[in-house]
């Protein structure tokens, strides 16, 4: 056993398949329907599985048997991140990472119309590496959530973390209450303690509403105005998530010796064609393949879920020659800040700024149908699917218009020949 709470225990268990170390949240049932909190329980299990993010931990699997729930989940062993500022303040570039990587986590969660509505350095755990992750969705909230007014009413959280307007119950926006908790957590890791802090709750509260605290005096300027921009008690002129990402002291890095994955990954791809293919042998498609990329006579509907929105590939045809298409792509790719590599039939985008889940990573491949008409395949390699989606939609469709085959070029194509 890891821990355990009124309702539920966590234990380290283990996939007998594969020997993966998970933790298995186990509930009681019975507890739960008691209180009412079924709900809950099913909310966190549906956010889990939404948002997929480097620093929130993972859920893997849930199953049941009569009395009891099971969610297998990410172990996590470097504990919690409260246990570190337990210990006293960190020093401003330790800080600034896990601010970080918390910051990315949230933005992806409102990316995704989920909103945490309890932040504190308990939710937040460590891994091996030192890497931060945000756990107890049980509190959060979806964008279905919100009342006709266009805000979330439900009083919740932690009081010392918690945003003026949800104490106020008039509604408040679920994204800027979160951001007010990330600037209380920011500041609890550069001051080693809360800057809202009175035996009387009512006078905590009081001191939250007027956003009354002091930085100490270690604070750099640079981090000062950030956390007195994040704890402005008026949240429609606090700072967003974006403004946030765009400061100067969040922009600030670490020098990294080592370079990401994406990197490493883009450096290794040789679009080079092999020396053993000639023109002639370059890669085609039989009618078998055709009929495996139609979407008519996709099965995979039949074994998982996928929405539409978040596709991660697209495919068309062409009666341009493999050469424009590389061109068109590689266009596109640099005029969208894209670092290019490309052979005769395949080209590799790589975003340089780092997105939701890392750097925005795309690969296409021309394949021939016949000598005068092709298919492209444009995948996602690696980052975020929503950014990939909307780089798709908004950058690349309108740029590759004019080289899509259309019914007007249908009599280019010898049906025959293709079957």
């Amino acid at each position: 056993m890891l821990g355990h709470g009124t309702f539920a225990k966590v234990y380290h268990s283990r996939n007998l398949h594969s020997g993966k170390s998970v933790a298995m949240k186990v509930i009681g049932k019975e507890k739960v329907i008691k209180v009412g909190m079924m709900d809950q329980i099913q909310r966190e299990i549906s956010v889990m599985k939404m948002v997929k993010h480097p620093n929130i931990v993972e859920l893997h699997e849930v199953m049941a048997s009569k009395s009891k729930i099971y969610i297998a989940m990410e172990l996590v062993r470097g504990g919690e991140l409260f246990s570190k500022v337990a210990r006293g303040r960190l020093r401003e570039d330790a800080a600034r990472v896990y601010f970080q990587q918390l910051i990315s986590a949230i933005d992806f969660c409102h990316s995704r119309g989920v909103y945490h509505r309890d932040l504190k350095p308990e939710n937040l755990l460590l891994d091996e590496e030192g890497n931060l992750k945000v756990t107890d969705f049980g509190l959060s909230a979806f964008s279905e959530h919100l009342k006709q007014d266009g805000l979330l009413h439900t009083t919740c959280g932690t009081p010392a973390y918690v945003a003026p307007e949800v104490i106020g119950k008039k509604g408040y926006d679920g994204a800027r209450a979160d951001l007010w908790s990330c600037g209380v957590i920011l500041y609890v890791l550069l001051a080693g303690f809360l800057p809202f802090q009175d035996d009387n709750l009512v006078a905590m509260y009081r001191k939250i509403y007027r956003g009354d605290f002091k930085c100490p005096p270690w604070f750099s300027s640079e981090s000062r105005r950030l956390v007195t921009k994040l704890l402005d008690p008026n949240p429609a002129s606090r700072i967003t998530i974006s403004k946030v990402m765009e400061s100067s002291w969040f922009r600030k890095s670490i020098p990294k010796t080592v370079r990401s994955k994406e990197e490493i990954e883009f450096d290794a791809f040789n679009c080079e064609e092999d020396e053993s293919k000639s023109e002639k042998s370059k890669e085609t498609l039989n009618a078998f393949h055709i009929i495996s990329l139609s979407e008519g006579f996709d099965l995979s509907p039949l074994f998982e879920e996928k929405k539409k929105m978040e596709k991660e590939e697209l495919r068309f045809a062409t009666t341009r020659p493999a050469s424009s298409v590389i061109s068109r792509l590689e266009e596109v790719g640099k005029a969208g800040k894209f670092s290019v590599k490309k052979s005769e039939t395949k080209v590799k985008l790589q975003g340089q700024a780092s997105g939701r889940k890392g750097k925005l990573g795309i690969q296409a491949e021309i394949f021939a149908v016949t000598q005068s008409f092709f298919v492209v395949e444009v995948k996602k390699d690696n980052g975020d699917t929503l950014e990939y989606n909307q780089f798709c939609s908004k950058e690349l469709r309108p740029a590759l218009k004019d080289i899509l085959w259309t019914s007007a070029a249908a009599a280019v194509v010898d049906h025959s020949t293709v079957a």
